[in-house]
């Protein structure tokens, strides 16, 4: 048993099973601010320019069944909405981070090679 506590201790406490929840944590959190922002500020837009806040109540009838294509329509304009979110709010910015990190490691010179150096010389005398 106590065999088995400490496997268990060791797996917990592994970075990647930590990194994993705080990721978790961190993407429900997330995940509750986009639906606020998507709920709060374009969809009430939509609504008065559409002249129907929820298009839940949108359907049509085909032999007896109901077809509800508003709650698709909801859930489109919803996907749309956060993905439009998440790529001008996280992946802009990180690609905009990235992007300056790569400028500024090319403007370190690197030290030409010990190889390169030699061959240099060579070249130097050779012209003299």
């Amino acid at each position: 048993m106590r065999k088995t506590l400490d496997g268990f201790k060791l797996f917990i406490m592994r970075g990647n099973v930590v990194d994993l929840a705080v990721g978790v944590v961190i993407g429900a959190a997330f995940g509750s601010l986009v639906t606020s922002l998507v709920e709060n500020v374009p969809t009430p837009i939509i609504g008065a320019i559409a002249k129907v806040p929820d298009f839940s109540g949108l359907f049509f009838t085909l032999n007896d069944s109901k077809f509800m294509y508003g709650n698709f329509l909801n859930a489109l304009i919803s996907f749309l909405i956060v993905t439009l979110a998440i790529y001008f709010f996280v992946v802009t910015p990180l690609n905009a981070l990235v992007a300056r990190t790569k400028k500024e490691e090319k403007e370190v010179p690197k030290e030409p090679s010990e190889e390169v150096k030699l061959l240099r010389e060579i070249r130097d005398n050779l012209k003299r």
